[in-house]
């Protein structure tokens, strides 16, 4: 048996919190966990939504039921089958969507924050890894960093980017183990980070979101 692929069009959906003003100072890309769905997972940011925020949630390609047939749908970034490819297209799929966004602010200068969640971490870092987007914050959230990012080859990279890796100190998928090895990678790879923990669960807290996005 041999495996062939084709490279075919695919419509794909992103949800947007906001106008793209001219009060806008931040757009946020913030990609959502393992079965999640991306207008679900935006309304974690309303909070934000204040007329200097635009946040974009792009969605996974990959849409299932989350039980049976006839249950919740819901979606993923990828699995482990033709992982390769995958990749290939939800990179393709962010660079498409950061285009698209920021051509509304050609004649601006705007904070670009990527937020990934859970799923979305390793999301995130694998597409900034491969298409190296100008972005100026990064959020590692609830989530572990895939063995196939290469920190010290792209470290001048993100040395550039102000990193946060946040994770709540209940979360029931990354333990205390979890957190210190991802810490050490940070750490082994002279990657400039601030780690912020919260009393919390495998959420995306609005109350240390709205303290960090108090930061920027």
């Amino acid at each position: 048996m041999e495996q062939k692929n084709i490279i075919i069009p695919k419509t794909a959906r992103y949800f947007i919190l906001g106008e793209s003003t001219e009060q806008v100072e931040q757009v946020w890309i913030v990609c959502h966990g393992y079965a999640q769905l991306a207008n679900f997972f935006l309304r974690n940011f309303n909070d934000l939504n204040n007329g200097k925020n635009l946040i974009i949630a792009p969605e996974g390609l990959h849409r299932f039921y989350w039980k049976g047939f006839s249950d919740r749908v819901v979606a993923s970034w990828m699995t482990k089958v033709d992982r390769e490819n995958d990749i290939k297209d939800y990179v393709n799929y962010l660079d498409a969507v950061y285009t698209e966004v920021l051509s509304a602010f050609e004649n601006k200068k705007v904070k670009i924050n990527v937020l990934g969640f859970s799923q979305g971490t390793a999301t995130v870092l694998r597409w900034l890894t491969i298409s190296k987007q100008p972005v100026d914050n990064l959020f590692l959230w609830g989530g572990t960093f895939p063995a196939d990012i290469d920190f010290q080859m792209d470290k001048d990279y993100f040395s550039a980017i102000r990193t946060f890796f946040v994770m709540g100190d209940k979360d029931e998928y990354n333990d205390a183990n979890a957190v210190k090895e991802m810490d050490s990678i940070l750490v082994k790879n002279e990657i400039p980070f601030e780690f912020v923990s919260f009393d919390g669960t495998h959420v995306v807290d609005k109350k240390t979101l709205l303290m960090l996005a108090e930061k920027l």
